[in-house]
Formats: C-alpha cells, sequence, structure tokens
C-alpha cells in the first residue's frame, strides 16, 4: 500500500517547523533554486511547501493542505503520487514552469535520522528529453541571449537532439531570430534583459552577468568538444554568440545533473545561408501555423506524411529555412527526382522507415542516462532495419542518397549487443524488472531463478538430503518466524550429518539448517529486490556502454529524418501533381500554372495562373475586385518560391527563379493593442522593415498598403513606396492595390507593369473570375461583394446612390487628370467672374493685421464667393 511519507518524514510533518532536519534539507535545495518549483520526495509522494503548494495547488487542480506551523501559521501543503509525477510536470511544462526534482535515497526503516535527499534532475520548459513531455514534431528549444550596444549574440539547442547552434545580430534583428528559432526557455543576463525581447512567448530565465562571460564560455565550450579552441568551428567573429553559448550549455549541464555526451559540435549559423522570413512572412505565408493560431490547414500540414516524428520536425525546419545555396536545393530535387521514377523501390524505403524509432531523441536519453527499457528495445529493432534500407537506397544514383546510405552503417556489434541484453518485450519501466534478457547474466539468472522456483528447489533439496541421510520422512519447509529449516524427528536425530545446525527444538522433532540451506535462504528472502538492483546496475552498465556509439547513432539519426522526408516529398509531388523547379543566375521568377497548395484544397475548382518577374519587369501592380484572388495570387508565388528552395518540388507546370536572398510580404491589417500599435502603425512599421531591408534578390508582396489612414495619406504613401521599391530598392515586388491612380505607375517606372483580376456581374450576382490577366481593372465590385457577406440590401441602395454621387463630383473634376501632378497655379483669365473676384479678396487680405473676429467674417466672406 502506498504510504503519504516514510516513518521518520510522518513525524517531522506532524510536529512541522523549518528547524526540524527534515525541512532544513527543503531549504537548502529551495535557496539554491527560489525560482522553481521544489517536488521534495516524501515516501511515496512527492510534496511541495508554502507558495510552491499553492502555485501548483492552482495550475495542477490538486488539494492544498496545511501541516505543522511556522511564525504561528500554518504550512500550506500540496503533493502527487511519485508515480503520477510524468503528467503533472507535462501540464507544469505548459505553462512555463520550471520543476527541481528531489529525490529520497535509503531505507526509511534502517535510517537513523532524516533520509539523505538530493537533487536528482531539473526540469525546465527548454531542456526536455523525456518522450512523454515533449511533442513528437516539434522541437524543444533552448535559447541564450546577450547583447553588446548594438549587436547580440544568440545560441540555441535542443537537448534532445544535441545539436547546438549560434549567430550573431544587428540587436534590432533579435527579436526576428528568436521568432524563427521559436524558443521553449531564453537565458539571459539579470538586469539585462534586451528591450526587444521582452514582449515574446517564451518564458525568459535571467542569470548571473557573469554567466555570459567570453572567456569563460571559450573554456567550457572547448572542453566540451574536446578542442584548444573554437577556431575549428569558426567562432572566432563571433565574440557574442560564443558567450550566449557558453551560459546555455552550462545551464542545460546542470538541469541534467550531468555532462552532455551527445552535444559533440557546434555550428556558426550566417545570414547568407538561408533566404529570409522575416515573422510577417511566416505567419502571412502560413508556413506551419494558420493566421488565427491552428495547426491546419497549413503548408507544412499538407506536405507533412512523414512516416517518423523526426522526420516531421527536420521537414518543418527545411520549410522555414529556405537555403540560399541553389546546389544544395537540387540535390534535394535529385534525389526526390529518383525516388519519383523509381516508386516500388520508394515505397519499400517507406515501409522500412516505419518499423524505426526516434534514434535522435533515444540518443540524447542515452547520453543523459535517463533512457528507458523500450527505447533500447526500439533501438535494438531500428538497427536491424537499416541493413534493408541501406540495401534499398544503395541502388539509387544521386550523391545525396549515396550519403545517407553510407551514413546508415552502423556496427553490427551494437545491434548484437541490445539483442543479447534487452527482451524481446522489455517492461516500460525499469523499476518493474523483465527487462535484461535472460542468458545476459548469470548472477541475475540465478536470482530470477530463486524467485520463480523456489518451490522446485525446497522440493529438490528435501530429495536430496532425504537420499543422502536415508531419512525418509525428513522434510523442508519454511515459516515467516524462522525461514527455511530441515526438520528431522527425534527418532532420526542421530542420523544427520555433521554440517547440520539446529535452528529450533520441538517435542519430537528438531529444525536444523544446512551451509546450501541458509545460502538459498538468503538469496530467495530479497531475491526479487536483488534482481531488481542488478537489472539496474547491468542496464545502468548498459547505457554507459552505448556512449561510445553516439557518434554513429546521431549520424544515422540524422540520415533517417532526411530520407524520411525525401521520401515524404516525393510522394507528395505525385500526389498533389508537384513539378521539379529550375534555377537560373538571372534575377527574376517564372512560374507557369501556378497555385496555392492550401487554397486548392478548399475550394472545387482552382484556376492556376502565370507570373513573370525579371529585371526588366520588377513591379507588377496588382489590380482587381475583392475576392478575386489577388492574395492568393501574392501568396502563392512566394509559396512556390519557397518550396523551391527548400528542395522541394513546386504546384506550378513550370517554374524558375533567379538567386533569391528574402521573401518579404506586408498582408493584411491588425492592430498590436498590447504593444501600443494602431493597425496603421503596424502597417507602416512592416513597411519600413521591408524597404531598409530588400534587395535587387529580394521578393516583396505588398497588399493593400496605406487603408489604415486618410485616402490621400494612404494613397500618396503606397506611392512613394512602390516608387522606392521599384526605383532604390529594385526588388521583385507584387504590388496589390485598390488605388487605381497607382496603375499609372507604368508610365512613370521603368520595369513597371499592370496586371489585373476581373469578375462580371450576372443578375444580382456576381461571378470571379480568378485568373491574372496583363492590364488594369477597372472596377473594384465592392458593393456585390458586401451584398455577399449579408450586409442588409438597404444599406447596398444607400450606397449605390452615394457612389453614383462620388462619380458625378469625380466626372466635375477635369482638372485633376494626375494627383501626383505638379499642382497647377490658379488662372483668373480663364473668364469665371467668381474666380478674379475669390483672388482679389484672398489677395487684399493681410493675416497679420486680422484679429479672430476680422479672420472669422473673412471665411465666411470667402464661402459666399466659392458658393
Amino acid at each position: 500500500m502506498p504510504t503519504r511519507h516514510d516513518v521518520e518524514d510522518m513525524t517531522a510533518v506532524d510536529t512541522f517547523s523549518s528547524h526540524t532536519p527534515m525541512m532544513q534539507q527543503y531549504w537548502r535545495v529551495k535557496a539554491e533554486h527560489p525560482d522553481k518549483l521544489v517536488f521534495y520526495r516524501m515516501g511515496d509522494f512527492y510534496e511541495l511547501f508554502y507558495g510552491d503548494a499553492e502555485r501548483a495547488s492552482r495550475i495542477l487542480d490538486i488539494t492544498l493542505t496545511a501541516r505543522g506551523q511556522s511564525a504561528g501559521a500554518p504550512i500550506p501543503m500540496a503533493g502527487v503520487p511519485y508515480h503520477a509525477i510524468e503528467q503533472h510536470l507535462a501540464r507544469l511544462m505548459k505553462h512555463g514552469e520550471s520543476v527541481v526534482i528531489v529525490e529520497q535515497f535509503g531505507d526509511p526503516a534502517t535510517a537513523k535520522g532524516p533520509l539523505e535527499r538530493k537533487v536528482a534532475r531539473i526540469v525546465t520548459p527548454g531542456t526536455l528529453t523525456e518522450a512523454n513531455l515533449l511533442e513528437p514534431k516539434r522541437d524543444c528549444v533552448l535559447a541564450s541571449i546577450v547583447t553588446a550596444k548594438t549587436r547580440s549574440g544568440i545560441a540555441w539547442m535542443s537537448l534532445a537532439s544535441g545539436r547546438l547552434l549560434l549567430t550573431e545580430v544587428s540587436a534590432i534583428e533579435a527579436a526576428a531570430t528568436l521568432e524563427r528559432i521559436e524558443p521553449a526557455e531564453l537565458l539571459s543576463p539579470e538586469d539585462a534583459i534586451p528591450p526587444m525581447v521582452r514582449g515574446l512567448a517564451p518564458p525568459i530565465r535571467t542569470l548571473p552577468a557573469w554567466h555570459f562571460d567570453y572567456a569563460a564560455a571559450e573554456r567550457a565550450l572547448a572542453k566540451q568538444f574536446g578542442t584548444r579552441d573554437l577556431t575549428p568551428f569558426g567562432a572566432q567573429d563571433v565574440p557574442l554568440g560564443v558567450a550566449a553559448a557558453g551560459a546555455l550549455l552550462v545551464y542545460a549541464s546542470a538541469t541534467q545533473q550531468s555532462s552532455l555526451a551527445h552535444v559533440r559540435e557546434m555550428f556558426v549559423e550566417t545570414a547568407s545561408e538561408f533566404v529570409a522570413l522575416d515573422p510577417a512572412t511566416r505567419r502571412n505565408l502560413e508556413i506551419t501555423a494558420t493566421l488565427s493560431g491552428a495547426e491546419s490547414p497549413t503548408l507544412f500540414s499538407l506536405l507533412d506524411n512523414c512516416t517518423t516524428a523526426a522526420g516531421s520536425r527536420l521537414l518543418r525546419h527545411w520549410l522555414n529555412h529556405p537555403l540560399r545555396d541553389r546546389q544544395r536545393a537540387s540535390a534535394r530535387h535529385d534525389a526526390i527526382d529518383a525516388l519519383l521514377a523509381r516508386a516500388a523501390e520508394r515505397r519499400a524505403v517507406a515501409a522500412s522507415l516505419r518499423h524505426t524509432i526516434d534514434v535522435e531523441r533515444v540518443v540524447s536519453r542515452i547520453a543523459l542516462a535517463n533512457a528507458r527499457p523500450r527505447d533500447l528495445a526500439g533501438l535494438r529493432d531500428t538497427l536491424a532495419v537499416l541493413p534493408a534500407l541501406r540495401s534499398a537506397i544503395a541502388a539509387f544514383d544521386p550523391p545525396l542518397l549515396g550519403a545517407l546510405a553510407a551514413d546508415l552503417a552502423i556496427d553490427p556489434s551494437w545491434h548484437a549487443v541490445l539483442s543479447r541484453s534487452i527482451r524481446p518485450e522489455p517492461a516500460a519501466q525499469l523499476r518493474d524488472g523483465g527487462v535484461i534478457a535472460d542468458d545476459y547474466d548469470a548472477e541475475l539468472d540465478e536470482l530470477r531463478a530463486i524467485d520463480t522456483h523456489c518451490g522446485e528447489f525446497v522440493i529438490d533439496l528435501e530429495r536430496r538430503e532425504r537420499e543422502r541421510t536415508g531419512i525418509g520422512n525428513l522434510k523442508v519447509e519454511y515459516n515467516r518466524v524462522h525461514g527455511f529449516y530441515i526438520e528431522v524427528t527425534n527418532a532420526n536425530v542421530e542420523r544427520i550429518p555433521a554440517d547440520y545446525r539446529r535452528r529450533q527444538t520441538l517435542k519430537n522433532a528438531e529444525r536444523y539448517v544446512t551451509p546450501e540451506l541458509k545460502s538459498f535462504e538468503d538469496k530467495a528472502l530479497s531475491a526479487q529486490e536483488r534482481a531488481l538492483a542488478r537489472e539496474r546496475l547491468l542496464f545502468e552498465s548498459l547505457l554507459a556502454e552505448l556512449v561510445s556509439a553516439i557518434p554513429g547513432l546521431q549520424r544515422a539519426a540524422s540520415a533517417l529524418a532526411t530520407l524520411d522526408v525525401l521520401v515524404d516529398l516525393a510522394e507528395r509531388a505525385e500526389a498533389l501533381s508537384l513539378t521539379r523547379p529550375l534555377f537560373s543566375d538571372d534575377v527574376g521568377i517564372a512560374i507557369e500554372g501556378g497555385r496555392h497548395l492550401v487554397v486548392e484544397r478548399q475550394v472545387d475548382d482552382f484556376i492556376p495562373n502565370d507570373v513573370t518577374l525579371s529585371r526588366v519587369r520588377r513591379l507588377l501592380i496588382v489590380t482587381g475586385p475583392n475576392m478575386g484572388g489577388k492574395s492568393t495570387y501574392m501568396r502563392q508565388t512566394a509559396v512556390i518560391a519557397l518550396l523551391a528552395c527548400c528542395g522541394s518540388f513546386v504546384p506550378a507546370k513550370l517554374a524558375t527563379l533567379g538567386p533569391l536572398d528574402a521573401i518579404y510580404t506586408r498582408i493584411g491589417a491588425a492592430d498590436d493593442l498590447a504593444g501600443g500599435r494602431s493597425t496603421f502603425m503596424v502597417e507602416m512599421t512592416e513597411a519600413a522593415y521591408i524597404l531598409n531591408r530588400a534587395t535587387p534578390q529580394s521578393l516583396v508582396l505588398i497588399d493593400e498598403i496605406g487603408r489604415g489612414t486618410s485616402t490621400f495619406d494612404g494613397l500618396a504613401l503606397a506611392w512613394a513606396i512602390a516608387h522606392r521599391l521599384a526605383e532604390k530598392n529594385r526588388s521583385l515586388v507584387l504590388f496589390a492595390t485598390h488605388y487605381f491612380e497607382l496603375t499609372a505607375l507604368p508610365a512613370e517606372i521603368d520595369g513597371c507593369a499592370n496586371v489585373h483580376f476581373d469578375a462580371v456581374e450576372h443578375k444580382d450576382g456576381i461571378v470571379f473570375l480568378h485568373a491574372v490577366a496583363e492590364g488594369p481593372a477597372n472596377r473594384s465590385y465592392g458593393l456585390q461583394v458586401a451584398r455577399l457577406a449579408g450586409v442588409p440590401a438597404e444599406t447596398i441602395r444607400h450606397a449605390r446612390t452615394y457612389l453614383a454621387r462620388l462619380d458625378q463630383f469625380s466626372a466635375r473634376s477635369k482638372d485633376q487628370h494626375d494627383l501626383f501632378a505638379a499642382p497647377a497655379p490658379v488662372n483668373a483669365a480663364s473668364g469665371d467672374p467668381r474666380a478674379q473676384a475669390l483672388l482679389d479678396h484672398v489677395t487684399a487680405l493681410d493675416p497679420d493685421a486680422l484679429t479672430p473676429r476680422d479672420a472669422h467674417a473673412a471665411l465666411y466672406a470667402i464661402k459666399r464667393l466659392i458658393e
């Protein structure tokens, strides 16, 4: 029966005060971890005290009790059973909490004084490695940032994979970099949290500033990687990144209470490595989340048909990190091409992948010595599949597949070790026993035999002793008071052998024990406990032995994930009618029959469209009705470019892309109430971000800019932004607008052209054609769209009447053909007497001599002249 506390602690709880030895142990731990919840093992429960108990009871919905006294008040207390802690940890991690697990050591029945307790592990949102705490298809990333003047160093690592990366960026780019990384936890120097990251989602953990010391970080990292310095990693030019990485490494090691054997190398990320995607672009293209925050339908949810969780995580990474290196992207295209061409072999590879486990995460748990029995059983079964996988992909020619086959080559002795040591179906938990295979360890086999075959041993010993002594009624028996014994009647006492030792005297018999029986008794009475301890020792030894296999296993894990993604992209290319994109050295994008993968799955008939952007056709002004397809047209162009750079096939009949360094978008309208920014301010901030960064190799999408202010202000800004993008940035731009005045831009800007989407009215309805055509649109069809949206008919009629008045006013304003032309001077000689009278009146006024009352009267006079 589980007990709430062991004996020594129950007494302490009943006489609770902060001065008991047990609570002194607690306070020592709490003093070292004041910002974390301390789970303090007491018997079969983990207890929390004081503020920790109150906080945990709210989050976990567990009972808050009170025991004893502290400063005259009851001590708040809450607890959870030790076997249910994982589910509670999962909830706490989702709330951004960190937890210290304090375990007890020793036997409460034999301990004198308080049991020894110490911190066994620290669990934080960014340092998770346990399978039941991790999301299978998402990396759990721990990040660190340190800022000096205008530069920020950022380091990040997924402890579940052991991959450590770092970079150095301008301070204003730090928030965008962190949004791309999506850390679950962020480390920062205390009293120096960069302002630009304060509003980000992950919990921020502050550390003393000396944790970010460059010299200490360099020593810690060099020691971790076994190098003299960090030159082999190219980190000499990113000192702030090194400082951040050092703090991250020390923090991660402390949480695991061990070294990080699986963190074997470090990668310096440079801005030129990937096509830049700012946070707005990631949201607008709905790569991994919809605009409302849902996980589907998105580009990732549509493409992710991976067999393994590691493959899904890698696909997510690829989609968020499109490559600028076109050779690497083309290598992926080559592999997909080959897998498409040989469907039977591809399906065989996919079938083999289904028998593999998440090797990447299992390796990390081996390195941290917290792997579970079924982790090793799964690893054993995966190693058994690798030879067949290698044979299956060896038939393909592309170099990338050949490299993957080489990385899957693992020393077969590791499979032999695991096959020999782990049972085919081991228990889920080591504490349950039944993990180590039979015939692996003679001592364990003996202990198990004692435990499971105790009765057989007694019968066999009784038979042998009867034969040895000739006493036919000799008995071997057991009771709870005296244990095992041999009983001989008084009539046969003279016949007992010399090695019999008297244990008990009865009225008609004597009870004895022999050295063999005593040895068996010692083993039998503790066989199960000793078998569990022996299994634990053997399992831990096996984990220590496997540490030397980590480098090869990590290469195999990476190869399995990459192979899974390539097979998945080949299958998706076949199922979704995707084609291989082409790369060109000339700047531009040419797409024939382009489609939007996600949108076409939501509609019955999707209309493909072409787009051409080049050196001589850089800016396309896109006009047409609302819901006509402008936004989809622009987004699909960006998605096709993104997929091509990721190494995927694309939804188009033909797609050719030149060099691309970034994709920027300014789409949609949303305010930032928490940041105190209006819709228009957000719009202008995003526009400024693009104008200050876009290059001739950038793809820029601008949709409906200028709507959040007055019509003329918005039109003027849209006109100026279009001019700058075409003439200064010289980027590849799709510029959607309802300002028809902007359709005159091709006459002003070289390389600018009009394209439009049209619609036709049918009876009282409207039909959107969704097909792009050259030239400007002639109508917006706003009232028709309003009717479709359900605006009351009376309101539509009023709007139509007012629109007619506006059209008449516009028709009378014949002098204003070009809003952006220089204003014409007033011509009093035109023959209009009102113009002359107005001019004479205004000219005669002396503003400096007018009193407020005179000015008021003058305004009325001007008004009468105009009327």
